[in-house]
């Protein structure tokens, strides 16, 4: 499960790269979005600081991608946010998971969890775009 923090920077980010490159504001990218304007806020400024969009304040100004969506990934958003998921956590225990510590849920977990990576690695913010896109499509076409 990813944090909340990463599934709203990835519905964010995701809406930008949909709606092309220009900046938008953080309200209104709040208001479309669904996601509380104080707390995107903090996230856009994390995502500021690890080089992932840009930022300007006043007129013209707001939150803008710096790379392209294709290029971006869940995997990304993780490393940029802090998930957990991307630490190599014993599943059982607060520890590093390792061969050498081979716990009873070891085998287990190696290979469900390279699964989670690989999908966080090669989804990126242009499949969710699409995604996001498709279901808009769909719902004004049933309105």
């Amino acid at each position: 499960m990813l944090t909340q923090a990463v599934c709203h920077a990835a519905r964010a980010l995701s809406y930008l790269a949909s709606h092309g490159r220009e900046a938008v504001l953080v309200r209104d990218l709040a208001d479309r979005t669904g996601i509380p304007g104080p707390y995107l806020a903090k996230i856009v400024n994390q995502l500021s600081r690890k080089g992932l969009v840009q930022t300007q304040r006043g007129v013209g100004g707001g939150v803008a991608p710096l790379r392209d969506p294709a290029t971006l990934t869940l995997y990304d958003l993780c490393v940029a946010l802090g998930d957990p998921i991307v630490e190599t956590r014993c599943l059982l225990a607060n520890a590093t998971c390792s061969d050498e510590r081979a716990c009873p849920a070891h085998g287990f977990f190696v290979g469900h969890r390279e699964k989670e990576l690989e999908f966080l690695r090669s989804t990126t913010l242009a499949d969710l775009a699409a995604f996001e896109a498709d279901q808009e499509r769909r719902a004004k076409q049933t309105a």
